[in-house]
C-alpha cells in the first residue's frame, strides 16, 4: 500500500526520523535552489533541540553541546542539502522511501541530525550538524564557504555508504571545455578540421592514461576519463567544436598539474579552460573516526566494509584544510545516486543512526581521554 504524506502533516505511523527526512526529501533542493530545503531542515533541527540557522549561502546549520568559545571538542558531521534535478514521486512502499535525494544524500544528513541530536555529549563538547549547498555542482560552494569558518578535531562526511560501508577517501576531479575554430574548408582537402583536431588531443589523452594506467591494478589509483559531450557549428566561414570532458584522478596527479600538462597535449589552434579542480584523498583504518565507525558497525552484529569510491565529494574540499580525523559514512546504495530509481530503505536508515550514535560517543570519549593527556 503506498503512504504519501503532506509535508506539513505528522503521520503517528512514523517514527520521527522518518518523519523529518520524509520532509526533507519532499522539499526540492536542486543545486542553487536550497533555501527551502534548508529551513524545513532548521525547523527540524530547532525541535530536535539544536540552535540552528541558515548562513550567507544557505547552508542549514544545526549546534548542540558546548558554546564556540566553550568547547574543547568540536566534532562536525558535514552533509549536503541539495541534488540533482530528477522528479521522482516521494513515498514509501514495503519499508521503502523513494524521492530524489533520498540516498544522495538528503538521508545521511537526517540519519546525522537525528543521531547527533541522541547521542550522550560530555562537557566541553560542541556537535555541528551541516547540510551544505551547492555539492552536485561544480564549485561547492557550501563546504568552500565553510571550511576555513571551522578548524574541527574530527568530521563524519555524510555520503551514502551502506549502513556498514566506511568510505575511507575519493579520487580526484577536473573538468575541461576545449574549442577549436578553423576556417572553412573543402572535405577533400588536406587541412584538419575544428573536430579533427579536438578529436586527435582526446585521442592522445586516452592513449597517455591507458599507459599510465598499466601499472596501478585499483581503479582508485588509475586515470579516469570521460567525453561527456562534443559538439560542432558553422557559420559558413567557420566551424566551432566545443569538447566537454571530466577527469576522475587519482592520489598521485595532482589536478593543477595535470591541466597543463593537458594543454601540452594540445596544439595552437585549441583553447582549454579547467573548473571543478578537486584533488584526490584518502585516510586509513586507523583514522579515529574509521574506528569509532568500525566498533560502531560491530556493536550493531555486522562487519564493517571499508571501501574507496572513484567519485568526489565535499570531503576532498574540507580534508587537506581541517587535517583532523574523518570519514564518509551514510545509508543507502550510492550505486543509485542520480537515478531514475533512487530510494532508501527505511530499516537501514534506522541501523545507520544508531551506528552514528555509538560512534559518536565512543569518539567524544577517547577524544577526550586523548585532551586530557
Amino acid at each position: 500500500m503506498t503512504q504519501t504524506l503532506d509535508l506539513h502533516s505528522s503521520d503517528p505511523e512514523l517514527n520521527n526520523a522518518t518523519q523529518i527526512l520524509f520532509d526533507l526529501v519532499n522539499t526540492k533542493s536542486i543545486s542553487g535552489d536550497e533555501r527551502s530545503a534548508a529551513e524545513v531542515f532548521a525547523a527540524h533541527a530547532t525541535q530536535l533541540g539544536y540552535e540552528s540557522q541558515i548562513d550567507e549561502v544557505n547552508n542549514a546549520i544545526a549546534h548542540r553541546g558546548a558554546s564556540e568559545d566553550e568547547a574543547k571538542i568540536h566534532l562536525v558531521l558535514l552533509g549536503h542539502i541539495d541534488t540533482v534535478p530528477g522528479d521522482i514521486e516521494v513515498r514509501i512502499e514495503g519499508g521503502i522511501l523513494h524521492g530524489r535525494g533520498s540516498v544522495d544524500a538528503k538521508g545521511p544528513l537526517v540519519a546525522m541530525l537525528v543521531a547527533g541530536s541522541r547521542a550522550h555529549l560530555p562537557d566541553g563538547v560542541r556537535l555541528t550538524v551541516a547540510g551544505a549547498v551547492g555539492e552536485e555542482a561544480k564549485g561547492s560552494i557550501g563546504a568552500h564557504h565553510l571550511v576555513h569558518q571551522w578548524n574541527p578535531d574530527a568530521c563524519i562526511i555524510g555520503e551514502p555508504s551502506g549502513f556498514d560501508g566506511i568510505t575511507l577517501g575519493y579520487k580526484g576531479r577536473l573538468l575541461t571545455t576545449a574549442k577549436s575554430t578553423r576556417p572553412n574548408a573543402h572535405s577533400a582537402g588536406k587541412d584538419p578540421s575544428a573536430c579533427d583536431l579536438l578529436h586527435t588531443w582526446w585521442a592522445s589523452v586516452n592513449a597517455e592514461s591507458d599507459r599510465f594506467n598499466l601499472e596501478p591494478s585499483r581503479t582508485f589509483d588509475q586515470i579516469q576519463a570521460t567525453l561527456h559531450s562534443f559538439s560542432s557549428s558553422s557559420d559558413g566561414l567557420n566551424q566551432h567544436a566545443t569538447m566537454h570532458t571530466g577527469f576522475r584522478l587519482p592520489p598521485k596527479v595532482d589536478p593543477s598539474t595535470y591541466a597543463e600538462h593537458l594543454r601540452t597535449l594540445a596544439n595552437e589552434h585549441i583553447t582549454m579552460e579547467f573548473e571543478g579542480l578537486e584533488s584526490a584523498y584518502a585516510t586509513d583504518r586507523n583514522d579515529p573516526i574509521v574506528c569509532a565507525l568500525s566498533n560502531a558497525i560491530r556493536s550493531q552484529g555486522y562487519r564493517p566494509r571499508p571501501k574507496l569510491k572513484t567519485g568526489t565529494a565535499d570531503l576532498n574540499v574540507v580534508a587537506p584544510i581541517w587535517k583532523c580525523p574523518i570519514a564518509a559514512y551514510g545509508p543507502g546504495d550510492s550505486s543509485l545516486d542520480h537515478t531514475p530509481i533512487e530510494h532508501l530503505h527505511l530499516n537501514e536508515f534506522d541501523l545507520s543512526i544508531q551506528v552514528l550514535i555509538t560512534a559518536i560517543e565512543s569518539f567524544m570519549e577517547w577524544a577526550s581521554v586523548k585532551k586530557n593527556e
